[in-house]
């Protein structure tokens, strides 16, 4: 399993950019997951469903199952946020996993960057940044830049930059492998 992060401030376009770019490395014969980080709370257990009822009544993991997909619902009640390994040591083995966020982790990232946003590029400030998407031009760099809208340019460097997971320093450390 490889990995690779997409990183930005909010409002670059980090989810959309993935929802162009999933599909073109999909025909490219990949299994693609992804991975995202939110920094705001949202809840995918609806008020009244029959998964709020048993959070409510205090369990700890919820497994829904449908035809055609399952979710699991982990309440970290007085836990702390698991760490990035620890998140991805959960996740069904794929090809390739696309992280969304986690800009302070060192796995290589891509940085989606859009002017509009009239925030600082973070690639300056990051060693980990291995290529920028942006919506601008970069001259003279030093890493490679693509448009935004190069989907095809974005999934070469996916693939070309993308880690395998057992290689990050992260998950060589003995506590990352604790269940």
């Amino acid at each position: 399993m490889r990995v690779i992060g997409l990183a930005g401030w909010s409002g670059a376009g980090k989810t959309t950019l993935l929802d162009r770019l999933i599909p073109e490395l999909i025909a490219r014969g990949l299994r693609v997951s992804t991975l995202k980080h939110a920094h705001h709370n949202f809840d995918v257990v609806h008020p009244g469903t029959d998964p709020a009822r048993l959070r409510e009544a205090g369990a700890n993991e919820i497994l829904a199952a449908f035809p055609g997909r399952w979710a699991l619902i982990h309440e970290l009640r007085d836990e702390e946020e698991p760490p990035l390994p620890k998140l991805l040591e959960r996740m069904a083995r794929v090809d390739l996993v696309l992280i969304e966020g986690f800009k302070r982790e060192a796995h290589p990232k891509i940085e989606i960057f859009r002017h509009a946003n009239a925030k600082p590029p973070m690639h300056q400030d990051d060693p980990s940044i291995v290529a920028v998407a942006a919506d601008i031009a970069f001259p003279g760099l030093g890493i490679p830049v693509y448009h935004l809208d190069d989907i095809p340019g974005i999934a070469d460097v996916v693939q070309a930059r993308a880690v395998p997971v057992e290689t990050m320093v992260w998950f060589q450390q003995p506590d990352n492998r604790e269940s």
